[in-house]
C-alpha cells in the first residue's frame, strides 16, 4: 500500500456534473481464466512494469504460471502478443462512455477521464499507463505494435472530436474550440500528466489536468 501520498478524489470545483455513469461489472463467473487470458493479463502487468523491450517471454509466462510452450500456441511473436495486450487494455479504458447517449457530451468526457484517473488509483503511480509506456518505446523494429498504438490514438481522437462537436451543437461546450485539435490536446495533456505522475509518484498532475481540461471545455 502507498503511504507517502494520500489518495484524492477527482472532483472539479468549477463544474457541476451529473452522477457517474454506472459501469456494469457483469455477473461474477466461477470459470477460471483461459490460458490466453492469463497470458494477456500477465503481459499487461509486465509491460506496464518493465516496458516492452526489457520484458521477456519467460517473464510473461512465469507471471501467468503457464509453460513457455503455451505462449507460442496462442501467439506467433512477442509483438503479436503485445498487440493483443493493447487491444485488451484499450477496452478497459471505457471509451464506450463517450458514445453513451444517456447523458450529455460534456458529462461523457468528464466521466471518461474520471474513469481513467481513478484507474490509476488501483496500481502504483510509478507504473503509469500501458499505452503511454509502450508508445515511448515504438520504433521501426516493432512496426505492427507502432501501427496498433497509432490507430488506437486516432480512434480516441475521433471519439473525443465527435463528442465535442455534439456538445458544441447543444451549447454546453465552447463553440470556438476546434474539435479535432482540442481532442488531440486533451490526449496529449493527459499523457503528459501520466508521465508526471510516474516521476513524482503522486496524482497532482492528473488532478490539475482534469479540472483545467473540464473548465476549458465548458461553455460559460
Amino acid at each position: 500500500m502507498r503511504t507517502s501520498h494520500q489518495r484524492r478524489h477527482f472532483t472539479p470545483q468549477t463544474l457541476q456534473f451529473m452522477p457517474m455513469i454506472p459501469i456494469d461489472q457483469g455477473k461474477e463467473t466461477q470459470m477460471r481464466p483461459t490460458t490466453k487470458e492469463r497470458l494477456v493479463n500477465a503481459g499487461a502487468d509486465r509491460f506496464r512494469e518493465l516496458g516492452y523491450s526489457a520484458c521477456s517471454v519467460q517473464e510473461i509466462v512465469d507471471q501467468a504460471g503457464v509453460p513457455k510452450g503455451s505462449f507460442y500456441n496462442h501467439f506467433k511473436t512477442k509483438e503479436a502478443f503485445a498487440v493483443e495486450v493493447v487491444a485488451n487494455y484499450v477496452a478497459s479504458t471505457r471509451r464506450d462512455i463517450l458514445k453513451d447517449s444517456g447523458t450529455t457530451p460534456l458529462n461523457r468526457i468528464a466521466h471518461h477521464f474520471r474513469h481513467l484517473l481513478e484507474s490509476h488509483e488501483k496500481a502504483p503511480y510509478n507504473r503509469g499507463c500501458l499505452i503511454v509506456n509502450l508508445t515511448a518505446e515504438t520504433s521501426d523494429s516493432i512496426p505492427l505494435l507502432r501501427e496498433t498504438l497509432n490507430a488506437s490514438l486516432t480512434d480516441w481522437i475521433d471519439l473525443l472530436s465527435e463528442t465535442i462537436r455534439e456538445g458544441q451543437a447543444g451549447g454546453e461546450i465552447k463553440s470556438d474550440l476546434e474539435p479535432a485539435k482540442f481532442a488531440r490536446f486533451l490526449i496529449d495533456a493527459y499523457e503528459g500528466a501520466v508521465l508526471r505522475m510516474k516521476v513524482s509518484n503522486a496524482n497532482n498532475a492528473l488532478e490539475n489536468f482534469y479540472s483545467i481540461a473540464m473548465s476549458l471545455l465548458a461553455a460559460s
